[in-house]
């Protein structure tokens, strides 16, 4: 049974076609994987889905009485509630008819009113039938599989980094236990014991699910099928990833040979049209016209849009790039022992550890951005840095890409900003789109165009490739190899650091976390 039904969707954006007339279903129990290149329409899919964004035209049908829960990673929370406080909050409902069954248990007056025992009566078995005795139980399973144990129960959620609020977002979703979960790269933030909990829980997650991801090892373990979003169409493949693209690869190549195929009759026809349009096989000529004319063609094989990246390196005068000598950092109290380590000239660090060890604050601190609790850290005198901060936050997100980059670089020319926004893979739809509707993608994207527009000797990179795609991530780190500077890079992506960098910083190993 179809608990989602969609038909003849088609999406656009200003000169891009998302998607036009595209239609598949989403089956009681599919676990559904989404993917596709940055830009697609991936994440526009859920949000029509969901409601958030109409589309141009086709319908979106739902079965009634289904309960959705959409990871949303940007959704609003007071910053003083507390971990605890907002794990709770999935069972509001519950709570709520434990206090209306209490208070009917309190009032003398209905403990006569057969009417209200009943009332209380039908409350209680609700909330025995939902777990109600047994929340605290399964709050303390998802802590502990996500990571969030270590945080504490009463940590406000203000005082979280980006990736730990993410995932107390995600645990959030997965303690509702709604019907059907749709999740827009869940894996952003986890490390990979956190990731092997999460496809242990999917795959024993009875409802449906709608899973959009760029990490295909993932979703070659969470899904049964999958909907490829390229080119303009959304195609539906059932199987596991490696089958999908499989028979994607097939369709592609069965595709280009019925293409090249018609172009050959196509160009034999207008040959013969311009040979003999005016002679005495011109009624031949325009026989063959009339049959070009109705002729369906068929669409010419598309390469997927390919980013680049390059940057600008300012020489420095010094062979000693960066001096760190027993920093402490923290914020109330250290979270690592003292840090020792020294970089010359032209050397790239990967700093390694799980998510919210204190990685980001080691960096900050080193930039100078927060202060050290003790010990120093000294670049050299000619050092310029440019720094990629993971968190996807703006100034004034209503700007578009084109605005940003035009507020930070008054005297840029627009056609010199459309430039950089297209090698990096922004196309002039959304560089014309606000900020806060692009996807994760597409904004980091556009935080790397800015980077590229300021020569530097030294980059400091926090968790560049978190939501882009492979060919993306191929640009990126070919820039980056590259780049004759130095480079601290922190990335949780074996695949990605794997066989270039020089020095590795464990920064696990000097956690000070009980």
């Amino acid at each position: 049974m179809s608990l989602l039904e969609v038909d003849g969707l088609t999406m656009s954006y200003a000169d891009k076609e998302l998607y036009k007339d595209a239609s598949f279903a989403l089956e009681k129990h599919e676990h559904m994987g989404v993917v596709g290149q940055n830009g697609a329409g991936k994440s526009t899919l859920i949000k029509i889905l969901i409601g958030k964004v109409l589309p141009v035209d086709g319908t979106v049908k739902w079965q009634p009485g289904v309960s959705i829960g959409y990871l949303d990673q940007y959704v609003d929370i007071p910053q003083d509630e507390t971990l605890i406080d907002f794990l709770h909050s999935a069972y509001a409902d519950l709570y709520k008819a434990e206090a209306e069954m209490n208070k009917i248990y309190q009032d003398p007056d209905a403990m006569t009113n057969q009417k209200m025992l009943d009332k209380a009566g039908q409350l209680q078995e609700k909330l025995e039938t939902h777990g109600f005795y047994d929340i605290d139980t399964e709050v303390e399973r998802v802590m502990n599989g996500l990571g969030l144990t270590e945080l504490g129960k009463d940590k406000p959620v203000g005082q979280m980094s980006g990736g730990q609020r993410s995932k107390a977002i995600l645990a959030k979703l997965l303690l509702q236990n709604p019907d059907v979960i749709l999740l827009d790269e869940p894996t952003n933030y986890l490390d990979t014991a956190h990731i092997d909990w999460l496809i242990d829980y999917l795959q024993n997650y009875d409802g449906a699910a709608m899973i959009i991801s760029h990490d295909y090892d993932f979703l070659e373990q969470v899904t049964d099928t999958i909907v490829d979003v390229s080119f303009g169409k959304i195609t539906k493949y059932r199987g596991s990833f490696q089958h999908a693209m499989r028979q994607k690869a097939e369709r592609q190549e069965a595709q280009e040979k019925a293409y090249e195929k018609q172009q050959e009759v196509i160009e034999k026809a207008q040959r013969f049209i311009r040979k003999n349009k005016a002679g005495s096989k011109s009624n031949m000529a325009k026989s063959r016209e009339k049959m070009l004319n109705r002729m369906k063609r068929v669409d010419p094989p598309s390469e997927n849009l390919r980013a680049s990246f390059h940057f600008p390196y300012e020489e420095s005068g010094s062979a000693n790039a960066l001096r760190v000598e027993q920093l402490s950092v923290g914020y109330n109290k250290p979270l690592l022992k003292p840090v020792t380590f020294s970089m010359t000239m032209g050397e790239k660090m990967l700093f390694t550890g799980y998510n919210g060890v204190g990685k980001s604050t080691l960096i900050k601190t080193i930039l100078g951005k927060l202060t050290a609790k003790g010990g120093t850290a000294t670049f050299s005198p000619s050092a310029k840095v440019n720094y990629f901060d993971q968190l996807l936050e703006w100034d004034q997100p209503n700007l578009t890409p084109l605005q940003t980059i035009q507020d930070l670089f008054p005297t840029m020319k627009p056609q010199t900003i459309r430039k950089k926004l297209a090698r990096a893979g922004i196309n002039a739809a959304n560089a014309a789109k606000p900020m806060h509707e692009l996807s994760g993608g597409e904004q980091t994207k556009v935080k790397l165009a800015i980077l590229e527009l300021t020569p530097c000797n030294f980059l400091v990179m926090d968790e560049p490739t978190n939501h882009l795609d492979d060919e993306t991530k191929d640009g990126l780190k070919k820039a980056l190899q590259e780049f004759p500077g130095n480079l601290i890079l922190v990335s949780h992506e074996a695949s990605f650091t794997t066989g270039w960098l020089d020095k590795v910083l464990d920064v696990e190993k000097l956690s000070l976390k009980k």
